[in-house]
């Protein structure tokens, strides 16, 4: 099967596929969300994302495998179905908008993950849980399966409900794990419908697949052995450049 050549393109995926299958080994959780911004800056936004996704359900195995069956209960009944909500939104919005529209959405979509993060780093306090409410789970939830099918970066939206919740540890991880696994295979429905899973794209992610093993070990590794604030810093870094770039290109250029 044909698969992209491009040196540029393999010179930001592999990074990208590195980076997170790092973020799956449980270091520098926010590090996934840069996987399609990052390809993006080589290809269009809906290849990128086409490229992505068969990687990141590959990497979502054993994820799945671990956390089955220990999650909240309550909370998925109410996510589950706010997902779907948003997963079919963004999919009409794949098939209505331009690449520039999809590009400028991911950029958008970045920056404002990491303004978020940003000020959760300096403005965060240990008040007491915030209570069940299933209006604004299945809002952001559904605000969560509408940014993850445009750009796999559904974490930000999620955490507005799900953080505040003050879960125990394991719930928590369980809830956020098998919510995105869940979501990732639901998303190859529209991306198969919308052509995003093109032979191309497909045998591409299949030269890259090799690559999400390795990030997977290494951030095993690096939770072990390493702080990750560093690591952060240069994850905010590449953050804002590719963000920053895609808003441009997709408003501006």
């Amino acid at each position: 099967m044909p698969f992209l050549t491009d040196p540029w393109f393999y010179a930001l995926a592999i990074p990208a596929v590195l980076i997170t299958g790092i973020s799956k080994g449980g270091f520098a959780g926010g590090a996934g969300n840069l996987l399609v911004p990052l390809m993006a800056l080589s290809v269009p936004a809906p290849i990128a994302a086409g490229i992505a996704l068969p990687l990141l359900c590959a990497m979502d195995v054993s994820g799945l495998k671990a956390w089955w069956g220990r999650w909240d209960k309550r909370e998925m009944r109410v996510l589950i179905p706010g997902a779907l909500v948003g997963i079919l939104v963004g999919g009409l919005a794949f098939s209505l908008f331009s690449d520039r529209a999809i590009k400028a959405m991911v950029g958008i979509t970045t920056l404002v993950f990491l303004a978020r993060t940003l000020w959760l780093a300096r403005h965060r306090s240990a008040s007491a849980s915030a209570p069940h409410d299933p209006v604004k789970g299945a809002v952001c939830a559904a605000a969560s399966g509408f940014t993850s099918t445009i750009a796999h970066a559904g974490t930000p939206p999620l955490a507005i409900y799900l953080y505040p919740r003050r879960l125990d540890r394991q719930v928590m991880a369980a809830t956020s794990v098998v919510f995105f696994g869940i979501v990732n295979y639901v998303k190859l429905v529209p991306y198969f419908l919308l052509g995003n899973l093109s032979a191309t794209n497909l045998s591409t992610a299949l030269v890259l697949l090799p690559l999400a093993p390795v990030g997977v070990y290494l951030g095993i590794w690096l939770q072990k052995h390493v702080s990750d604030a560093l690591f952060y810093k240069l994850l905010y870094a590449l953050l804002l450049l590719t963000g920053v770039k895609l808003t441009w290109d997709g408003v501006f250029a």
